[in-house]
């Protein structure tokens, strides 16, 4: 079989970084883009430079998301799936006090940010008859008083559901990976309870690998309740 080619974004830390390491290991070769150049190149050398093509990124901006495509095509010649990861928190204060400014930034990484490197991507998926995987949440699927970050993660729920029907009939599959608390560098205290970044990479990886007349939906992943 020819090598598959999996891009990631937010692929310097957390998630994604865990993501590249375990896709790796089932040997794709791999795109990686977050902003962090210096993460990435640290990433790269740990998993083999001539497998890995690092590419830094504002997930905001369609120009660098094109060129990303680009350099991966030239490069590997394909594009069989990608994991688009990249996503950031808000601020605390509720619909009430919270930085509206933070809110900005956010909503444009975690809905806008995703639907560009959808759509960069897609021509080079459809040849491939490849795979969309979108970072969503558990809290996209539950209220959480106040949070903004929250229905962010329900509009990554919806992309997920409105591009699957969209690619109905091509030969694609969409996957959404939907976590609840993660122990990753996006909480400043490790938080109680949570998840390992790999957990989710696993689940990554177990949607990649199905066949290709199995399309693995949605994974929902919490961490199981501690002992009373």
């Amino acid at each position: 079989m020819q090598h598959r080619v999996l891009l990631i974004t937010g692929a310097s830390s957390g998630i994604g970084a865990a993501t590249a390491r375990a896709a790796a290991r089932e040997g794709y070769k791999l795109v990686l883009a977050a902003r962090s150049s210096d993460k990435l190149t640290a990433l790269a050398q740990e998993l083999g430079p001539e497998n890995v093509l690092t590419c830094g990124l504002d997930v905001t901006n369609m120009e660098q998301q094109q060129a990303m495509v680009e350099q991966a095509l030239e490069t590997f010649g394909r594009l069989d799936g990608i994991f688009a990861n990249a996503g950031r928190g808000g601020s605390p204060g509720g619909f009430s006090e919270a930085d509206h400014e933070a809110w900005r930034e956010m909503i444009l990484t975690n809905i806008y940010g995703v639907g560009l490197t959808i759509q960069a991507c897609l021509p080079a998926l459809k040849r491939s008859k490849g795979h969309v995987l979108l970072t969503g949440s558990a809290a996209g699927r539950t209220t959480i008083p106040g949070s903004m970050y929250s229905a962010t993660k329900w509009a990554v729920t919806g992309i997920g559901y409105n591009l699957r029907e969209e690619l109905r009939g091509t030969g694609m599959r969409v996957t959404l990976i939907e976590p609840g608390m993660v122990d990753t560098p996006f909480f400043d205290e490790p938080p109680a309870h949570a998840l390992e970044d790999r957990d989710i990479a696993n689940a990554v990886v177990y949607a990649l690998a199905q066949p290709a007349h199995v399309d693995v939906n949605e994974i929902l992943i919490r961490p199981t309740p501690p002992l009373e």
